[in-house]
């Protein structure tokens, strides 16, 4: 990756760990995701972190619920922007396009929860704004959801199909290994 790209880390927020939530797929991605934290602070690159604000106050990403947090391995340091949002999409209303722009940066490599929602919605935006987007597949995951059609889809399906909605469109989808192994040139 050539110049400065930005990691953007979506929603790993103490509420995606909610025993309340549908099943989901890739329980590895956490893991994936603190590897190319890591690495990109080890590159200093730039990282954001976003951070979902719910308009409703019974929601468990509502201010004053402990849901809201980030997840202990994924706050931010001190140093990196934080990027709070009220709708699925990384870019609406929140800044981070003008922020991105300031500071030359072309490129954008999306992580985070859920694939199908927010991850979705920001790589296509930034797709659509001329960003040169990754979606890394392994640091995503999605929860079992039922169609339009009312069939319960895996969530495996549900991921699958959100990438493969994005990919060669609006971004690359790439995997971790990748995505580290070209950080690194």
């Amino acid at each position: 990756m050539a110049g400065q790209t930005a990691l953007i880390i979506i929603d790993m927020q103490k509420g995606m760990r909610s025993i309340a939530l549908p099943p989901r797929n890739n329980p590895s991605a956490e893991d994936n995701i603190a590897r190319l934290a890591a690495a990109w602070r080890e590159a200093k690159q730039p990282l954001v972190c976003v951070r979902h604000v719910s308009r409703s106050a019974t929601s468990v990403f509502a201010p004053g619920q402990s849901g809201i947090e980030f997840q202990e391995r994924f706050s931010p340091l001190p140093h990196e922007h934080v990027v709070e949002k009220n709708v699925p999409d990384a870019l609406i209303n929140t800044g981070l396009e003008r922020w991105l722009h300031a500071r030359g940066i072309q490129q954008v490599v999306i992580v985070g929860v859920s694939t199908n929602n927010s991850v979705e919605a920001t790589a296509r935006t930034a797709g659509n704004l001329g960003f040169m987007t990754t979606v890394v597949a392994d640091a995503t995951f999605a929860f079992e959801k039922q169609d339009y059609a009312g069939n319960v889809r895996s969530a495996e399906d549900v991921h699958l199909m959100a990438l493969a909605n994005l990919h060669g469109e609006y971004a690359e989808v790439r995997t971790t290994d990748e995505v580290l192994t070209a950080l690194s040139y």
